[in-house]
């Protein structure tokens, strides 16, 4: 494995490491590393949460506050659309915010931002259908699928097509927003004057040893 520095804007995903498990090649991406980078600073960060918290004052000092603030915001927004149920969502609403918000951001830090790969984006739109539609099933039984057929059958496929497409709907907006930024940035980047500070910030850092070599699978 090497470790080179592009003189160029680099907006693909390159494979760092590859192994193989059970016969079959598989590549660790700049995608995984970027999450593994982001999955350590948002456990850290929630480490350092519940120990404010479990110490918590009258008197709250600044990241209390920030902790506290934070909370009601998201109570306050899951209430509005989940009413009584927002207890039982909560969490993931919250861990998905974060985890996304730190993907978003880390592309102001010279990481390329994991969300600008379709395969976290249509996981996470996958993960969420599947917990609707369980909890359609467990809440509505037999109704959440002949809901489909209302108000009128005519219009079972149309319905179908919205409920299938959900997902995907979700994972492209989000897929493609943040790829724009990878691109807007990586060119902005790139016309820096200033050949260390340009250097310094570029997108990808590490790259497999075979420049031609690009993966977009989540490995």
């Amino acid at each position: 494995m090497g470790m080179l520095i592009s003189n160029e804007p680099d907006f693909m995903i390159h494979g760092v490491l590859k192994y193989q498990l059970f016969g079959q090649d598989f590549w660790i991406t700049t995608t995984t590393i970027g999450m593994w980078i982001i999955t350590a600073l948002i456990l850290i960060l929630a480490v350092l949460a519940n120990r404010t918290l479990k110490k918590a004052t009258d008197q709250p000092g600044t990241f209390q506050n920030v902790l506290e603030m934070a909370y009601e915001a998201l109570q306050g927004m899951t209430a509005g659309i989940l009413g009584g149920n927002a207890r039982r969502f909560i969490n993931y609403i919250g861990t998905i915010f974060v985890f996304i918000l730190f993907c978003n951001l880390s592309g102001l830090l010279g990481l390329r931002a994991p969300t600008a790969d379709y395969g976290v984006t249509f996981l996470l739109g996958m993960f969420t259908f599947f917990i609707v539609n369980y909890q359609g099933i467990k809440n509505r039984g037999v109704r959440h699928f002949t809901s489909l057929f209302e108000p009128t059958p005519i219009l079972f496929p149309i319905n179908l097509i919205g409920e299938i497409a959900n997902p995907i709907s979700i994972s492209l907006r989000l897929f493609a927003n943040l790829l724009s930024g990878v691109i807007i940035m990586g060119l902005w980047y790139g016309m820096m004057p200033i050949s260390v500070f340009r250097r310094h910030f570029m997108f990808t850092v590490m790259y497999s040893p075979v420049r031609s070599r690009h993966t977009y699978s989540v490995c």
